[in-house]
């Protein structure tokens, strides 16, 4: 069997998680419009990609792992504090950042479409004293259909 595809990069920059789409009445219509705050995160990504994309999209099961940097907030900072990453438990949600991600990596052609991606894990750190904000995403493509997700 032929190698999979796979590879992993670094993108620097401060995630932003998938805005909810917005809604609003105008003359007695609905208007629905997506708000766009993610659109410069979501090119940071894409520009982080593009030398690894694969000849096409990939069209069978793929894995996603994630870790988010967020900045490390003045408070975790002292002496006291642990030098290393620290669990990020506020806003944006997991699931919101995972999607900005999700969609530009289909954007480019890393996959046809995120409903392919069926493992992966995502968490989300403030990063280590001296780090950086940004993410780390690593994509790996599963092989045949008959292959488990795992």
């Amino acid at each position: 069997m032929a190698d999979r595809y796979h590879f992993e990069v670094r993108v620097d920059g401060i995630p932003k998680g998938q805005p909810r789409p917005r809604a609003f009445a105008f003359k007695g219509h609905a208007r629905i419009y997506d708000a766009g705050t993610a659109e410069g995160w979501k090119s940071l990504v894409a520009n982080a990609v593009k030398p690894h994309l694969p000849p096409a999209p990939l069209e069978g099961p793929v894995r996603v792992d994630m870790i988010f940097r967020f900045p490390r907030p003045k408070r975790l900072c002292r002496k006291k504090d642990p030098p290393g990453e620290v669990p990020h438990t506020a806003k944006p949600d997991i699931d919101n950042l995972e999607k900005s991600v999700f969609d530009a990596l289909q954007q480019i052609g890393v996959f046809r479409d995120d409903g392919q991606v069926c493992a992966g894990e995502v968490r989300k750190f403030y990063h280590a004293i001296g780090g950086r904000p940004g993410a780390t995403i690593r994509v790996e493509e599963l092989g045949d259909v008959a292959t488990p997700c795992s």
